[in-house]
């Protein structure tokens, strides 16, 4: 059911669950604070249009909300794809249900495609769960490029899953939109080489949850690394991925370097360079590893092994995390 206040919304917020209501609803919380919610739609992808029943004032003040219904979400790309094709607006941000944005997050992110040159913005990021140096390895190794909120400016990628782009240029991507939105640092280096500009905006500021459990961090390392090499290794030669399988040792070196020094940009209090260190290289191996199946062998299942992972955050954190998405009435511990 859409309620319209006007003829189109500034934007279209994509937000992706394989469960029900309760899922989504401390991000849900979040976007209904933001400045211009009215100006917001809320798509909403789940299993079934009955999945998300519940009582209408939790989606008041939004331009619009819709709920599409993709059956069984089997990845993270094709549930945003979903989303993608079904929304009104001509700007799409992508959301998760383990990130709550400053409520000037949305106003922020619009801004520079006033420009008319940008294809995509993305926000910079702080650590909503900063107790555990699982939690600050995932941060890290996943977002460290954007903790700096003066990393302002082009950019050669943008954070995936929570990155706002022109739909258009989404939809050019045709049948090809479902494995790119699965590998946005591809995506984001496709658009780069198409002369499209990526930008991120220092205005635009949100609340990551991380995994805070060493097991389940581990795991995803693997999997997002042979996702990405897969994904980029796609239509080479077998030349060039043989080239880049022997060259995937040293991406753990080079990954680290530059991830303790993002570390140094971050908010204190954080651990220390020598305290992260070591966990920190075990994560940066185990995505080196993935990346070197996904260059030779392909991205496999590693796909749908990630969609396990990326909804339910929630069940990946220790018991003392957990009041991030229940306490509804406090804002995450990174705010």
């Amino acid at each position: 059911m859409m309620i319209e206040t006007q003829q189109a919304p500034a934007m279209s917020v994509i937000l992706a669950t394989p469960g029900d209501f309760t899922t989504i609803e401390a991000t849900v919380r979040h976007l209904r604070r933001q400045s211009i919610a009215h100006q917001l739609e809320l798509v909403i992808v789940a299993r079934t249009a009955d999945a998300l029943s519940v009582e209408g004032q939790a989606f008041d003040g939004f331009w619009g909300r819709q709920v599409v219904a993709v059956g069984p979400i089997v990845s993270v790309g094709s549930a945003n794809a979903a989303g993608v094709r079904a929304a009104r607006g001509a700007i799409v941000a992508l959301a998760e249900d383990h990130c709550f944005p400053d409520p000037g997050w949305a106003e922020a992110l619009l801004e520079p495609y006033a420009r008319g040159d940008v294809a995509a913005v993305g926000p910079v990021f702080r650590n909503a769960n900063p107790d555990t140096l699982v939690s600050w390895c995932d941060f890290v190794i996943g977002y460290g490029p954007w903790i700096n909120p003066d990393s302002a400016g082009d950019q050669a990628f943008l954070p995936g899953h929570n990155s706002s782009y022109r739909r258009s240029i989404l939809l050019s991507l045709d049948t090809r939109l479902e494995e790119l939105l699965g590998a946005e640092t591809v995506l984001h280096f496709e658009l780069r080489s198409q002369g499209h500009r990526l930008v991120v905006e220092p205005r635009a500021r949100t609340a990551h949850a991380n995994f805070a459990r060493f097991g389940s961090w581990l795991t995803v390392q693997y999997h997002a690394g042979r996702v990405f090499g897969g994904e980029r290794a796609r239509h080479w030669s077998w030349a060039k991925r043989l080239f880049y399988a022997a060259a995937s040792p040293l991406i753990p070196c080079v990954r680290f370097a530059r991830a303790i020094r993002q570390l140094h940009h971050a908010a204190r209090p954080r651990p220390s360079a020598a305290r992260l260190g070591p966990l920190l290289a075990i994560g940066l191996i185990a995505d080196g590893m993935g990346q070197l199946v996904g260059y030779v062998g392909g991205a496999g299942e590693s796909l749908r092994q990630l969609s396990r992972f990326e909804y339910r955050r929630i069940d990946h954190v220790p018991e003392g995390d957990r009041k991030i998405w229940t306490n509804l009435d406090s804002q995450p511990r990174g705010a």
